[in-house]
C-alpha cells in the first residue's frame, strides 16, 4: 500500500509494520477525545478581536472534524453493530475512518501552509482594502477546496480500501498506522530555521534577554527589553529579526522544544494526530514573523495590522514602547515591550 500511495499522492506516507488491535478503539476513542477537547480549548482561548485569516477558518474547520470523528467513533464503539442507511457499520470502521481521516490529514501540511503563506505574505503589510463579507467567503472556499482535494486524492485511490479489507480478512483486530512525511518535514525546517536565525542574531538576542524586566503595563505582567534603535536598512532588518525571534520563541519556545525532541527521535505519531489546531496555530505564527520580516519595510503603523496572530503579540517589534514610569537612566535607547 506504500508504494501505491507513492506513486498516487507523491510519497506523502511510511506504512509501520507494528500495528494495533482494533480491541483498542476505546484507547482510539480517548485519544480523539483528548484530542478535539484539546482543539477547542485553544480555539476557546485565543484572542477574540483577531483579524479574519486562511489558517483561522482551516483550524476551525478541522476541529469540528475531528469532533465528528469522534462522534462517529462513539457511536460504533457503543452499538458494535448496526445499520444506518442501509449501511451496516462495525468496529472495523472505526478503523477505516480513522485512516481514511489520518490518509487525509497528511497530505494537507504542505497546501495550507502555501496557502496561509501567501495569505499573510499578501495581508499582512497593509487594512483591509476589501469587503470582510468577501474575503470570508473567499477563505471558506479556499478551505472547502483544500479539504474536497484532500479527500480525493486518497478516495481515488482504490487500493486503499482493498489493502484494508485485506488484512481486516486476515486478522479482523488490527488497524495499520501511517505518519506523514509532510509533517516531520515541515517539523524539521521550522526548527532549521529557528536555529538558524538564533544563530545570526546570537549577540542581539542575548543582550536584549540580559536587559529584561518585568513591568505591569495595562494590569497585565509584561517583560520590557531595553533595545536601541537602528536607522540602516540591513540593520533595521537584522534588530527586527532579534525582536520577532523573542516575541515567536517567548510564547512557542516549549513547542519549539517539542519539535527538537520529535526530530531527533524520530517517533512515529499516527497522521490523524499530527495535525491538530495547537500545531497549526504554532505554524501559523512561525508564517506571521516570516511575513513580517519580509515585508518589514511595507507595513503599516495600525491597530488592524497586530491584530493578525491569536497568541502573539507582534505590535512592539515595530513599534516600541516608552514607560513614563520608566527611569531616564535606564532606558539607554528605545524600550521594546513583550507582552
Amino acid at each position: 500500500m506504500a508504494a501505491i500511495l507513492g506513486e498516487n499522492c507523491s510519497g506523502q506516507y511510511h506504512y509501520s509494520q507494528a500495528t494495533q488491535p482494533l480491541e483498542m478503539s476505546c484507547m482510539l476513542l480517548l485519544i480523539m477525545f483528548g484530542k478535539v477537547t484539546l482543539d477547542f480549548f485553544m480555539l476557546q482561548v485565543k484572542q477574540k478581536n483577531v483579524k479574519v485569516s486562511f489558517m483561522g477558518y482551516f483550524c476551525v474547520s478541522l476541529a469540528l472534524l475531528d469532533f465528528a470523528l469522534l462522534m462517529s467513533i462513539f457511536f460504533i464503539f457503543c452499538f458494535e453493530d448496526f445499520a444506518l442507511w442501509g449501511v451496516r457499520f462495525t468496529k472495523y470502521h472505526i478503523c477505516l475512518f480513522t485512516q481514511i481521516i489520518s490518509l487525509t490529514y497528511g497530505v494537507l501540511h504542505y497546501p495550507v501552509y502555501l496557502v496561509a503563506s501567501l495569505d499573510y505574505y499578501m495581508t499582512i503589510a497593509q487594512t483591509s482594502h476589501f469587503p470582510k463579507s468577501g474575503t470570508r467567503l473567499l477563505y471558506v472556499f479556499a478551505v472547502v477546496v483544500i479539504w474536497i482535494s484532500g479527500f480525493s486524492c486518497i478516495l481515488k485511490v482504490p487500493a486503499v480500501f482493498d489493502e484494508l479489507e485485506i488484512q481486516n480478512n486476515f486478522s479482523p483486530y488490527q488497524c495499520p498506522l501511517y505518519t506523514s512525511v509532510q509533517s516531520y518535514s515541515v517539523s524539521c525546517a521550522v526548527v532549521l530555521l529557528t536555529g538558524a536565525a538564533l544563530l545570526a542574531c546570537r549577540r542581539e538576542v542575548i543582550t536584549m534577554l540580559l536587559s529584561v524586566r518585568v513591568v505591569s503595563f495595562a494590569s497585565q505582567p509584561v517583560l520590557m527589553f531595553s533595545d536601541v534603535p537602528y536607522n540602516n536598512g540591513t540593520c533595521f532588518k537584522r534588530q527586527l529579526l532579534t525582536r520577532l525571534l523573542i516575541c515567536f520563541l517567548g510564547t512557542w519556545a516549549p513547542f519549539v522544544l517539542l519539535q527538537i525532541i520529535v526530530s531527533f527521535l524520530g517517533p512515529r505519531i499516527p497522521a490523524y494526530m499530527e495535525m491538530n489546531v495547537p500545531w497549526l496555530y504554532f505554524i501559523n505564527s512561525f508564517l506571521i514573523a516570516v511575513a513580517y520580516w519580509c515585508r518589514c519595510h511595507d507595513v503599516e503603523v495600525t491597530e488592524e495590522t497586530w491584530s493578525t496572530d491569536p497568541f502573539v503579540s507582534w505590535q512592539f517589534c515595530f513599534v516600541p514602547f516608552n514607560s513614563e514610569n520608566t527611569e531616564p537612566a535606564d532606558k539607554p535607547g528605545t524600550v521594546t515591550v513583550i507582552c
